[in-house]
């Protein structure tokens, strides 16, 4: 027997790619088993390789193979024309918005849209979820360093009518900065930057003197150097009834991930032994520590 069963998304490319790649990538996800795919740059203005129109004409493509499509909005805006994007994406009037910072909400509030909290939100407690729901969000994606014991306390006194989603593989986006550390790292100012970040499409991993990768920088954004995956816990989050797993694409083999959690959904593999597997091809190893409620760089449960 199948127990609670979430759904798949396809969380937004966090990271630079040339357009092409962008566009061989979602044509292989159109056919992946992903119930919902989100587009759009959430990192930085300057990464131009769609325009609002190619990404809404990408959404249309996406929703005619059966996706749910979601448009992504910026974590940081710092300029007008920034705000001129956010306000188009807000008014498409056609695809749910996922709102990554408080001005976003704001416009999808007043226009009376229903929308993602994205990880750009912080919400830490059942009393914030509420008052956004209220605003108008209809689901939430949790918080990458909150806990599972967290999340069973909002779950508890979880609004209706609003779905939680969780991030479970990739790459954590934890923290973004008006100083882009890519362009600093190749002593470039940042509004001369060389578009250095299409020559890193899975950001630059940062070490400590001892050796041991810590962190990863990707343009203005700080990401975790290992690679969340909370396959192994499949358990866990469907007794915690989270609606929807979040798979955040990486420059290789996201499909396998996709096709690896999709037969753990089925019941057609194992969750321990597939994490394992896929946690050994991982180049700085895997991290589950915030959802266990411990240091985020940790692996806790034992896969290996």
């Amino acid at each position: 027997m199948i127990e609670y069963q979430p759904k798949l998304a396809l969380g937004p490319v966090l990271y630079y790619w040339p357009k092409e790649k962008l566009l061989d990538f979602y044509e292989r996800m159109s056919a992946a088993p992903v119930d919902i795919v989100y587009l759009g740059e959430t990192v930085c203005s300057k990464r131009r390789a769609f325009n609002i129109e190619e990404w809404l004409e990408l959404a249309e493509r996406l929703t005619a193979a059966g996706k749910e499509v979601v448009l992504s909005t910026m974590a940081l805006l710092e300029a007008e024309s920034e705000l001129k994007t956010l306000r188009r994406l807000c008014e498409n009037g056609r695809f749910t918005v996922e709102a990554n910072d408080m001005g976003a909400v704001r416009l999808l509030s007043e226009q009376k849209a229903a929308f993602v909290l994205g990880t750009g939100i912080n919400v830490y407690s059942s009393r914030t979820l509420r008052f956004l729901a209220g605003l108008g969000a209809k689901r939430w994606v949790m918080p990458v360093e909150l806990s599972r014991m967290t999340l069973a306390a909002i779950q508890a006194e979880r609004p209706d009518n609003v779905e939680t989603e969780v991030f479970v593989y990739g790459r954590l986006p934890l923290a973004y900065s008006a100083r882009c550390f890519t362009a600093r790292h190749h002593n470039l100012p940042k509004d001369d930057c060389q578009y250095r970040c299409l020559n890193d499409p899975e950001g630059l991993t940062l070490s400590t003197r001892e050796g041991q990768a810590f962190l990863a920088i990707n343009g203005i954004q700080t990401q975790s150097a290992q690679t969340c995956n909370l396959l192994a816990e499949l358990a866990e989050l469907r007794e915690l009834k989270v609606d929807v797993l979040r798979i955040s694409p990486q420059a290789e083999r996201t499909e396998t991930v996709i096709e690896t959690f999709a037969a753990c959904l089925r019941g057609e593999s194992d969750p321990l032994e597939v994490a394992r597997a896929l946690n050994a091809k991982l180049p700085y190893g895997a991290c589950d520590g915030y959802w266990q409620g411990q240091p985020g760089l940790r692996q806790v449960v034992e896969v290996v």
